[in-house]
């Protein structure tokens, strides 16, 4: 299958593939603990302490692999995300970000993770990701694209997308931007994706469907899977 065949499977019946996603037994086990001890989390420091709460969260919000920064996030956290110099607010990183604003000790104290909305967003974060990464270890190009489905619509920033690997790999594929383009200055690369991004599109739930359409067709080609309907798709219909 191509990638965007595989990615249009699954986009048409996520609630099928995340149930299936959720009841695996690894998800389901990571997943029950944090329902029954995030509540007794009431500061910053013991969210840090518990390594399974903590690496469940970081992991939700696309953070896995930063969870040995401890210190840094254990910064965002206490500054929250209401001054605009809280660290959350300068890193240029919306998973961060996300992950401050549900995790709102600044704000709530001791209650910020007393309340079933939060407990159901985490896990539905973690599910996501759950998904993402079983379907990447079959084609890494439709985990790009349900990540990219994702966590796309929320980004108001092309430094947004420099500072998220995953969507900047989406966009320098479907738009044909050598990845090398990365070895620029910051401002350089930026003023490229201005020139031919319009981010209110990843809004318009057509037009990000196209992008990734595009996406999809371009991965397949620069990964040697090019099908007729991939060039028919790319060239034909957007």
């Amino acid at each position: 299958m191509t990638t965007l065949s595989s990615y249009l499977q699954i986009a048409g019946n996520l609630t099928k593939w995340r149930s299936i996603a959720a009841k695996s037994p690894d998800v389901a086990i990571q997943t029950k603990y944090f329902q029954d001890n995030i509540g007794k989390v009431k500061s910053v420091d013991d969210f840090l302490k518990d390594a399974r709460l903590f690496d469940y969260a970081m992991t939700a919000f696309g953070l896995g692999d930063m969870t040995y920064a401890k210190g840094m996030m254990k910064k965002v956290l206490e500054d929250g995300v209401s001054s605009n110099s809280a660290l959350a607010n300068k890193l240029n990183n919306s998973n961060i970000n996300a992950f401050a604003k549900a995790f709102d000790f600044a704000g709530a104290g001791a209650q910020a993770t007393s309340s079933s909305t939060l407990v159901a967003n985490v896990v539905g974060r973690y599910t996501e990701q759950a998904l993402e990464t079983t379907q990447g270890q079959e084609n890494p190009g439709v985990r790009l694209a349900l990540y990219f489905r994702e966590h796309a619509p929320s980004v108001t920033s092309v430094y947004g997308i420099l500072a998220d690997k995953n969507l900047l790999t989406v966009v320098q594929t479907a738009l044909g931007v050598s990845p090398l383009a990365s070895a620029q200055p910051v401002d350089t690369q930026a003023r490229l994706l201005k020139a031919k991004l319009d981010l209110s599109d990843f809004q318009d739930p057509k037009k990000l469907q196209n992008f990734i359409t595009r996406f999809a067709a371009m991965y397949d080609i620069d990964n040697s899977s090019t099908s007729d309907s991939t060039i028919s798709i790319l060239f034909g219909n957007l």
